[in-house]
């Protein structure tokens, strides 16, 4: 059957698709040596992921992933038997959801990968079209000694990639800068650098203070001397009065709120002038619908819309069509940080994992949907029972 042969049955699906379940498996991947994250006192020794699959009349099977669902099984009825195109519908009963029970926002993603496979469209395209590549930044994750730092810095360059954020974590902040320090020496300013401060959350076990405004004035000072582009989480995510004071007292870009819950608190975020950088991910916060508001505010604001994506393939691949489809952004986070975040750790539920070109560029194509394929293999093996 020729291309001209299938446009009308295409359309003939776009008019009804039928949601008829919504299937979720719970998947664990245990790995040697650990992983050492910057944001965590405890080293990880396994990496856990939902797979959602939203199936349909049509026999067409939308995919999502990037958080863990919970709280969602029982809400299921609230979808099935309806329009599977009805996405605006859908996000407004996963927003009551959120408030009531939890995150469940890798659903949103697979609605979108299933609008784009009834329809015949990549998602960047659906969401907007503005371009089907992003420029992807490095995102480190570990608190490497300053010469190693300074090595995987130069790795990244040899990569293509342009830009790398660095994790400062190391319990005195001037460590932490000396860190930075030896890489700006080593690589010039070939590579464009950006620093996660990591101070707007802790990990549930974890019970020390985030900086002070007086903390975060020092800290930045040192980064602007440094040429760092932004200044990451400086403060704690509820202090938007020092937030603002502080994008007040300094020059940097100050970039924030990755895993802020409700819209309206971006909206605030950006009235009371307390950004200049958006970080939410598509996977945590809002699902690609949500977070597609979030965009157009940041641009009507003039700020800088590049989501964070510290989750898995999947959830980069989402963030990754919805920053294509609708934003300029400068960059893209792309968490890679080997050998102890390799792409076979982050990925390992994808069958082929999420790589950038040799320019640092993540290509999105003209594959329907979100574009990637499950390993089934791999999620048998690693199902949690």
């Amino acid at each position: 059957m020729d291309a001209m042969q299938e446009k009308p049955a295409l359309v003939a699906h776009a008019a009804k698709v039928t949601i008829t379940n919504i299937e979720i498996t719970r998947h664990r991947f245990h790995f040697d040596p650990p992983f050492n994250a910057s944001w965590d006192t405890q080293p990880r020794k396994f990496w856990d992921a939902a797979i959602v699959r939203v199936h349909t009349d049509a026999g067409i099977t939308g995919i999502g992933s990037g958080d863990m669902m919970l709280g969602f099984e029982g809400h299921e009825h609230l979808f099935v038997g309806q329009d599977a195109l009805a996405i605006e519908r859908h996000w407004r009963i996963l927003n009551n959801i959120n408030f009531h029970w939890g995150r469940c926002w890798p659903l949103d993603i697979a609605l979108w990968d299933l609008a784009g496979k009834i329809t015949g469209q990549p998602c960047w395209k659906l969401l907007g079209g503005l371009s089907g590549t992003v420029q992807a930044y490095a995102s480190s994750g570990t608190l490497r000694q300053p010469e190693q730092l300074a090595d995987a810095a130069e790795r990244y360059l040899a990569e293509g990639f342009p830009a790398l954020k660095i994790r400062f974590h190391r319990g005195d902040w001037r460590h932490d800068i000396k860190a930075l320090e030896t890489v700006r020496h080593r690589v010039g300013h070939k590579l464009e650098l950006m620093v996660d401060c990591n101070q707007g959350w802790r990990m549930s076990w974890d019970a020390y203070s985030p900086w002070s405004l007086k903390d975060a004035v020092k800290v930045a000072r040192e980064l602007e001397r440094l040429g760092v582009y932004w200044m990451e989480e400086p403060l704690h995510r509820g202090d938007r009065a020092g937030m603002r004071k502080l994008r007040e007292m300094v020059d940097i870009r100050i970039a924030g709120g990755e895993m802020t819950r409700e819209l309206y608190e971006f909206r605030d975020l950006i009235t009371e002038g307390c950004l200049d950088v958006l970080q939410p991910d598509a996977a945590l916060v809002g699902g690609v619908t949500g977070l597609r508001k979030v965009g157009y505010m940041a641009q009507e604001h003039n700020l800088v819309f590049t989501p964070h994506t510290w989750t898995n393939g999947i959830g980069v691949v989402a963030n990754a069509h919805l920053t294509a489809g609708i934003a300029d952004a400068p960059w893209l986070e792309f968490p890679y940080d080997p050998p102890e975040w390799n792409l076979d750790r982050r990925d390992y539920m994808m069958a082929e994992p999420l790589r950038v070109n040799a320019k640092g560029v993540i290509d999105l194509g003209s594959k329907p949907g979100m574009g990637y394929e499950l390993d089934e293999d791999m999620l048998k093996k690693t199902l949690m029972r």
